[in-house]
């Protein structure tokens, strides 16, 4: 039979480790940068949660939301604006970056201020482009695409180390189902983690309801932290949320993002899961 838990590469985003049998970890943020002011003090606030909890945290934002439902949708400041706050952010804060590329041309201004690049959904078949992000030489976090299944994703590892690079996370956020749905299936995060790279789960863009909105997705978060809290029991090596401190109010994906004051209490809950899988298969058998 297949160990749910079994060991994966260790993959370091700037000193956050994933994998490699290391503490589950978190990358946590705003789905899109609103302003500087706003940006910089949801950084601290969740450093200091992360700090309470016990999380190694790499900080997450869009510069440029490409893939909005709606022409008129708010996209975000664009790449050197953007750019300008991710680099205030990890110096006042001394967190690693994490933010997503939606154009080849990005890549190289996005690699000298990022830790980490993210491929979208959306994008994570388009071989250039996904080569490209790869040959800048930082790790590459690929979300799952919502239209495929998870040992497809082989293809894509194949991709990415053909471009000589193998610092690899890979991030299940839900499965179309139906007309603005979508679904988890748990074994996906066992899949994934057969192609040995470290896994991630996207907890509130599982909740999404892409384009469910009209004009805009929508979401129902309160399904996160269930779905937060079994992820962690299957054994990723880590949690992907998206937050803000007034949801209802946020400019993108307000409806699937969690309140930042809810955050500890959903942590913790995940922790004392974690941490009670990781002393269950202490000197536990690998199967195979």
């Amino acid at each position: 039979m297949v160990e749910h838990h079994l060991p994966t590469a260790s993959v370091t985003v700037g000193s956050t480790p994933f994998g490699g049998g290391r503490p589950l970890a978190l990358i946590a943020g705003l789905c899109v940068i609103e302003n500087l002011r706003h940006t910089v003090e949801t950084a601290r606030s969740l450093r200091a949660i992360a700090d309470e909890t016990g999380f190694p945290l790499v900080f997450k934002a869009s510069y440029d939301k490409a893939n909005r439902t709606s022409v008129d949708a708010y996209r975000g400041p664009g790449l050197e604006a953007g750019l300008e706050i991710l680099r205030a952010v990890r110096d006042e804060t001394g967190l690693a970056i994490l933010t997503d590329v939606h154009r080849e041309s990005d890549v190289e201004a996005v690699a000298a201020v990022a830790d980490c690049l993210q491929v979208p959904a959306l994008l994570c078949r388009q071989t250039d482009f996904v080569q490209a992000v790869a040959r800048a030489g930082k790790p590459v976090n690929v979300k799952k695409g919502q239209f495929m299944a998870p040992d497809d994703m082989r293809r894509v590892v194949e991709k990415i180390m053909a471009a000589g690079n193998e610092q690899i996370l890979l991030t299940e956020r839900g499965t179309s189902f139906g007309y603005h749905n979508l679904v988890v299936d748990m074994r996906s995060l066992v899949i994934l983690r057969e192609t040995g790279f470290p896994v991630v789960f996207d907890a509130t863009h599982s909740v999404q309801l892409p384009a469910g909105a009209g004009s805009a997705s929508g979401g129902d978060r309160r399904f996160a932290p269930p779905l937060a809290r079994a992820a962690a029991a299957i054994g990723v090596d880590g949690l992907f949320l998206e937050t803000h401190p007034c949801p209802d109010e946020a400019l993108c994906d307000g409806p699937n993002s969690l309140a930042l004051d809810s955050l500890p209490r959903v942590l913790r809950e995940v922790k004392r899961i974690a941490q009670a899988l990781d002393g269950e298969n202490q000197g536990a058998p690998r199967h195979s």
